[in-house]
């Protein structure tokens, strides 16, 4: 087992592995930014080291600092948490030379799945429904305007490096395609040092469902339920639940073992997530991607298959087995997390940075968890996510979640910035949410729409 093991990232993430390495009597050594020097993660770190100034350029995406930091402290891994250099083949490669274990898939999973045109062949091959599309990348303007003719408007073009929502650009005709094609080239390589992009069917009037997995080095891999992730604003997510309503058990045994089969044929290591979009017309999965990284989300589905993924995590990477097989992971409860942002959802969701007065979280509950990495006197900055918290809720069924969620969204209290707890709140009330009659378009073209109504009045 490792003795010491690096977490390359801040906030909350940065807290959850360091607690997880704590119980597992490992040490942990943090790095941060000068921003994040009086940050609860580098409190509760064995170790610290500070690796640049508070741009991420500077700090939390400067692999050669973390690096040295690693060696400096002789740690045996590194663990990426999510974000920043969590899906970065080039770093992972880079801890592999440098005899430092990455605590997730080798550097050419990561290469070929963060590829969005590479990854989605790999899946065909593997026999993973797809959705219509390019095979590969499109190089020219009339390779475009040709499939987009084929497999019919609307389409999206996306950026082939691109993920989380970004380098991704919906055409409903030939000439907004002319338009944007040049256009999106130029920013995928300003973005990702990659101008390659690959054109699909536009699905977004779908359910967004994902599939966790986890896969040991002795050939044995675990998927877990699905996580209903619809509910989202320009492609980020706001609330997760599982499982979704809307999937019966012999669709996630589909899933499941469409998964698990893709994961071993790709040679996966660790944890990861396939995405897929659910056409609600013909109730077929579509896949979307994959995510080579923990998930923000992951808390769902730790509380509904009783497992610790990052301690799991932790364990593969160690060279460990599973400690649980596909048997132990059962469907018979339901949960449910909100993500507190600092944000005002009345004003575009521009983000709220300052400094927190007083924080208020309600513990102690039965059924409920809050995952943050701050506390009364810190400061949400500028330069990162304005993620607050992470309160989660599980029960044995929706109605009971929801239900101890809206009490604890009304009970905690932040003062010093704006934060969504209103539009959450509304949210969690609102029947269409109550009744699981939504997909990937309900808030944008329809909830926030009458939401902004309400509050402007």
């Amino acid at each position: 087992m490792f003795k010491k093991v690096l977490i390359a990232n801040r906030g909350e993430i940065a807290v959850q592995i360091i607690r997880s390495l704590h119980e597992m009597n490992i040490k942990a050594v943090a790095v941060y930014s000068t921003a994040d020097k009086d940050s609860m993660f580098v409190k509760l770190a064995d170790e610290s080291v500070c690796i640049g100034g508070p741009q991420p350029g500077e700090s939390y995406l400067s692999m050669p600092a973390i690096i040295d930091a690693a060696i400096l402290t002789q740690s045996d891994a590194i663990h990426p948490g999510y974000g920043f250099l969590s899906e970065n083949a080039e770093f992972a490669e880079l801890c592999e030379k440098c005899s430092i274990k990455f605590i997730g898939p080798t550097s050419k999973v990561i290469d070929l799945m963060g590829n969005k045109a590479h990854a989605k062949d790999a899946m065909k091959n593997s026999g993973v429904p797809t959705i219509p599309g390019s095979d590969g990348s499109i190089d020219t303007i009339d390779e475009a305007l040709k499939l987009a003719d084929e497999i019919g408007y609307p389409v999206m073009l996306k950026a082939a490096a691109g993920g989380g929502g970004k380098g991704i650009r919906e055409c409903d005709n030939p000439d907004q395609l002319k338009d944007i094609f040049t256009t999106t080239k130029r920013e995928a390589r300003i973005s990702y040092n990659d101008d390659s992009l690959y054109m699909e069917k536009d699905l977004s009037d779908a359910k967004h469902i994902e599939m966790q997995v986890i896969a040991d080095q002795f050939g044995n891999v675990v998927y877990f339920p699905e996580r209903d992730c619809s509910l989202q604003r320009e492609h980020q997510k706001i609330i997760e639940e599982t499982p979704c309503m809307e999937v019966s058990q012999s669709q996630r045994d589909y899933l499941g073992s469409l998964v698990a089969k893709a994961t071993k044929e790709i040679g996966y290591e660790n944890t990861g997530t396939f995405e897929f979009l659910l056409d609600e017309k013909t109730n077929k999965f579509y896949f979307m991607e994959m995510n080579t990284r923990l998930q923000v989300e992951h808390t769902v589905t730790e509380e509904v298959s009783g497992v610790q993924l990052i301690k799991d995590q932790i364990l593969v990477a160690a060279g460990e087995k599973l400690p649980f097989t596909q048997t132990d992971i059962n469907v018979d409860s339901y949960a449910i997390e909100c993500r507190i942002n600092a944000e005002n959802p009345a004003n575009g969701f521009i983000p709220s940075p300052g400094k927190l007065k007083r924080v208020n979280f309600p513990f102690g509950t039965k059924g409920v968890r809050i995952d943050s990495g701050v506390e009364s006197g810190d400061t949400i900055s500028p330069f990162y996510d304005s993620m607050i918290a992470k309160i989660i809720v599980h029960m044995p069924n929706k109605e009971e979640a929801v239900v101890k969620m809206r009490r604890v969204i009304n009970e905690f209290s932040i003062d010093g910035v704006n934060t969504n707890r209103q539009f959450l709140n509304d949210l969690l009330q609102d029947k269409h949410f109550n009744d699981s009659d939504f997909n990937n378009l309900y808030i944008e073209k329809s909830f926030l729409k009458e939401w902004l109504k309400n509050v402007k009045k």
